[in-house]
């Protein structure tokens, strides 16, 4: 059964490489099935930052060349593999403090330059009390649950992450799945953010398999300045501010649709065959908007690989956004936004959007 779940994850992992148009020179049998999507873990933003056309990962962000000097880039083909499979739910103790971001040192991969106590890792930008949509790998398909925590206020990011640094916030058991295993699907759910946060944080998330003693473990770098889920830190022009993306002059591109909701898009940066997007999505109407749904159109093969403040479906070359449930309420000549990644090659011409509501 091991062998067989390998060589399905291995199958799944070539035929999305081709879907996408490269090809990966160093293909590792994956062994383990999933790590947070958003907000970001180390493990998958560093794979995001550093994947280039050819399949090669040679990363931008300092934090990250720093782990692949130490360990290789097998562990960033295997980002989702930060396990122990001999865990059944011990935490304390079990993981000892300092390697709580690669779940100790007994897994499949050498996830222990992730430990590392920096303060360039990719970071994802967010607001204290916000309802967020969480997503999580689901490479392979488990029952189990998931336990949410973060450090507490005024942790120093300069220290090594310890048990006693973390309170845990919400749990959920079997939550649903966009799509099936085996490519960039994910279990979703939604959570409220602690309030009366500022500043960095790690946002360290643990999923206790209910069918084996499998555990797998995540650490995503957070910072509470009233962000949207902005990603920084990845990709070339390296940036830690609250802007969100490296600084590359956006192009902007609204919708042609007309009536009381319209979409614009701007990329916010681009490197390698990643790149970041964002939509603004506005009631011009003198009325609420109750719900929206923006359909992007691409042109050149793009695809989007992680969203934030919206659901996400694709079907041939166009994109569905959906609003979450907190910003799905619009007042009129107000705004709500949502970003995403995505990668492409080619040319990265902005989509044809059209924005409706209910």
């Amino acid at each position: 059964m091991k062998r067989r779940r390998q060589l399905l994850a291995s199958l799944a992992a070539a035929v999305f490489a081709a879907s996408v148009g490269f090809v990966v020179v160093q293909t590792p049998s994956a062994q383990a099935h999933g790590a947070t999507m958003f907000p970001g873990s180390r493990t998958w933003l560093c794979y995001q930052d550093g994947l280039r056309d050819n399949g090669a990962i040679i990363a931008y962000n300092p934090a990250c060349a720093a782990a692949i000097n130490q360990s290789g880039t097998t562990p960033l083909y295997n980002w989702f593999a930060v396990l122990r499979s001999d865990a059944g739910g011990r935490t304390t103790g079990f993981i000892p403090d300092g390697q709580l971001c690669s779940g100790g040192t007994g897994g499949p991969y050498d996830f222990r330059p992730y430990n590392a106590t920096r303060t360039d890792w990719p970071l994802t930008h967010l607001t204290s009390g916000a309802n967020i949509q969480f997503r999580h790998s689901n490479w392979a398909h488990h029952p189990g649950t998931f336990y949410l925590a973060i450090t507490r206020q005024g942790w120093n990011p300069s220290s090594p992450l310890n048990w006693s640094d973390l309170q845990e916030f919400a749990s959920v058991t079997n939550p649903p799945a966009n799509g099936g295993p085996g490519a960039l699907n994910y279990y979703y759910w939604n959570a409220q953010l602690p309030s009366g946060r500022s500043g960095r944080a790690i946002i360290y998330i643990r999923w206790v398999r209910s069918d084996s003693q499998e555990n797998f473990f995540s650490c995503s770098d957070v910072i509470f300045d009233g962000g949207n889920g902005e990603v920084t830190g990845i990709g070339p022009g390296q940036t830690q501010s609250p802007s969100p993306g490296p600084s590359i002059s956006p192009s902007s591109s609204p919708s042609s649709n007309p009536g009381n909701c319209t979409a614009t898009y701007t990329k916010n940066s681009e490197w390698g065959n990643g790149f970041q997007g964002a939509v603004t999505v506005r009631n011009n109407g003198s009325s609420p908007l109750n719900g929206w749904t923006v359909r992007a159109t691409w042109a050149n093969g793009q695809s989007v690989t992680q969203v934030w403040e919206a659901t996400h479906s694709a079907s041939g070359s166009t994109s569905t956004f959906r609003n979450v449930g907190h910003n799905g309420n619009v007042g009129a000549n107000g705004s709500a936004s949502f970003g995403f990644l995505g990668s492409w090659s080619g040319t990265n011409n902005a989509p044809t959007l059209t924005c409706s509501s209910p």
